[in-house]
């Protein structure tokens, strides 16, 4: 896994993924005491960021391989990602997903095409369902975020990252990534690895789903001891993968950790503010932002909303939290 992967990626997304825009608003510097600027990754295709990984993918496959068809497991946004993109390709897709899954997310990844296979996360692997029917159907799996042509398409995000900062005369300051099994914020560290070494990545989690702040912390992989239970489903996987880790190990600063209240919060804000429209687990790094200013040092910061697929009830929350 490496910057010429993410650069190759970048040539092959040209003309199909949306370079998304840098925003600033007083009203976020004021709640945060600096000055953030956010990557609204929300507004990219199938709202969310996922659709750089998933076009990654697809296109690295020889015509063989795609003929044949993909399957992926998520939550949502990795599986909306993997449907359009398989469509775009016009390549069968199988999307594993859980029961609880916001409709929104479900009804999306059904419309782009793709068959949908619901299962109880609680209960079941999705990961053996994913093999399995990788297996018995000769499917492609593509992984949501432990696979490097993945991780090289969410690495295209970073690339826009350091030339919108640099534009911005932004050099030194952390960027704070939405983060669940890291492929987003590995594929950016590593970019900004090679092209704003000033600038460096921290994830942001959720409370009780923090397995990646706590490896940071130990320096091994840690697992979370439950697999649902709150609102950020975006982002809540059971641990880092092998790929990521190591790469989030040697170069992302310490974890960012934020609660329920301050993610809804943060969506309100990005709303009322910048008129961006986030789902929980994307704002976990405008919240992190906004609620965890004595964790963050300098006098910028960068975030990601890294996805705005919500339903109508959780995003009326996020407005009553205000």
């Amino acid at each position: 896994m490496n910057i010429d992967m993410i650069r190759a990626a970048a040539e092959r997304l040209s003309g199909h993924a949306r370079r998304t825009p840098f925003l600033n608003s007083p009203f976020i510097d004021d709640i945060a005491g600096r000055r953030v600027w956010v990557k609204p990754e929300c507004l990219q295709h199938t709202g969310s960021f996922k659709f750089r990984g998933a076009w990654s993918a697809l296109s690295a496959m020889d015509d063989a391989q795609r003929s044949g068809g993909v399957v992926a497991f998520s939550s949502g946004n990795h599986a909306q990602g993997v449907a359009y993109a398989a469509k775009l390709h016009g390549v069968a897709a199988v999307i594993v997903m859980p029961s609880d899954s916001p409709a929104l997310k479900i009804a999306n990844t059904r419309a782009f095409g793709a068959e949908v296979i619901l299962y109880d996360r609680e209960t079941e692997n999705r990961e053996e369902i994913g093999a399995d029917l990788s297996a018995k159907r000769g499917l492609t799996l593509i992984k949501p975020f432990d696979e490097p042509q993945v991780i090289a398409g969410q690495g295209t995000c970073g690339l826009e990252i350091a030339e919108q900062a640099a534009q911005a005369g932004v050099t030194k300051a952390d960027v704070i990534v939405c983060c669940g099994g890291g492929g987003l914020t590995s594929g950016i560290a590593l970019a900004l690895e090679a092209e704003a070494p000033g600038l460096r990545a921290r994830p942001a989690e959720p409370e009780g789903f923090d397995d990646v702040a706590r490896s940071l912390r130990s320096g091994g992989i840690e697992r979370n001891n439950r697999s649902a239970g709150n609102i950020c489903d975006a982002i809540l996987t059971p641990q880092p993968g092998d790929i990521t880790f190591p790469i989030l190990h040697r170069l992302c600063g310490p974890g960012l950790v934020v609660s329920e209240h301050d993610v809804l919060a943060a969506m309100g804000h990005a709303f009322n503010r910048l008129k961006v429209v986030a789902e929980p687990g994307g704002a976990a790094a405008l919240a992190a932002a906004l609620f965890r200013q004595d964790e963050i040092d300098g006098e910028d910061v960068i975030v990601t909303i890294s996805g705005g697929n919500v339903d109508a009830p959780m995003f009326q929350r996020a407005l009553e939290t205000l």
